[in-house]
């Protein structure tokens, strides 16, 4: 049951008055718009997050999801790359990450937050597009992006079936599943992998899923990455570090195997969980450039 508990809700390190003042004076110094956003979701869970756009903004926007027990600064580093290469960016807390409200569900209430934060976007974008001497015609954003971590890669990875404006995406260490995932995590610490969840540890799980569905209405089985990507025809990039114990690698080869033509894996020797732009920050920038490049408007 406390496991349960536990997994709906994460501890997650608030945002620090002087971590916003940082960031915003970081804005200032390289003239780039800087906005706190909130949405109140159906369920009344408000969601908090951060929208930059730089001076030389192309019309593409990514949307960056951080991993379960961060918070939007696990993911603000890349901001500053893309803002550099005219990328506006929104970096949300998740539910119960942060500074936003709610139940932590691992996608099945963040779909929907993942489709608010994008009409957001682009009616942001509608905001930010002048009248044209031939009246008041206004651009839409060019392209939306993803990119995630660990659980933030999961959340893109499940709301493609619903979401169809992601022009292409880069999920970091997703899990296969909630289940593949929990089944893991009970061998971590003896590095065994998931046999002994799949076995001793099962109906301790089980019974954990069943406490959540029945006292939070939240059914676990219901997160499946792997099964959201079949037939998906979104361009998918999977980062998976080959030293991470957190995620072991093989999830990102059972998403792959569900959609070899749309999904692209690049694994990363010595990266641990989320670690590959720290192993190798140069390349990490370079692919996901070039994947977001490579799948604009022109290559659809």
């Amino acid at each position: 049951m406390s496991l349960g508990w536990i997994a709906l809700h994460p501890n997650s390190p608030p945002i620090r008055d002087y971590e916003e003042h940082n960031a915003r004076a970081y804005a200032a110094a390289h003239s780039i718009e800087f906005q706190d956003v909130a949405l109140t979701a159906p369920d009344g869970a408000v969601l908090k997050a951060w929208y930059e756009r730089p001076p030389n903004a192309n019309g593409d926007a990514v949307l960056l999801l951080h991993g379960v027990v961060d918070n939007r600064l696990g993911v603000y580093p890349f901001s500053k790359w893309l803002l550099d290469n005219g990328y506006t960016v929104l970096m949300p807390d998740a539910r119960h990450h942060g500074a936003s409200g709610g139940l932590t569900t691992y996608g099945i209430r963040e779909v929907g937050d993942i489709r608010r934060w994008i009409d957001w976007l682009e009616n942001k974008q509608l905001e930010k597009e002048q009248p044209t001497k031939d009246g008041p015609e206004k651009k839409p954003l060019r392209c939306v992006y993803g990119l995630g971590e660990s659980m933030g890669g999961m959340e893109l990875l499940e709301s493609l079936p619903s979401e169809p404006r992601f022009c292409a995406i880069i999920a970091e260490s997703p899990s296969a599943s909630f289940r593949e995932e929990a089944y893991a995590r009970f061998g971590r610490s003896l590095h065994i992998g998931p046999w002994l969840g799949r076995t001793f540890f099962r109906p301790t799980l089980d019974a954990g899923i069943l406490f959540v569905r029945l006292r939070y209405g939240v059914n676990f089985e219901d997160v499946k990455p792997a099964e959201a990507v079949v037939g998906s025809k979104v361009p998918i990039l999977l980062i998976h570090g080959e030293a991470d114990r957190n995620v072991l690698p093989y999830h990102s080869d059972i998403i792959h195997a569900m959609n070899p033509l749309s999904i692209t894996v690049w694994k990363v020797p010595g990266a641990a969980h989320c670690g590959a732009s720290k192993v190798a920050p140069d390349e990490f920038k370079e692919k996901a450039l070039q994947w977001f490049a490579n799948h604009g408007p022109a290559q659809e």
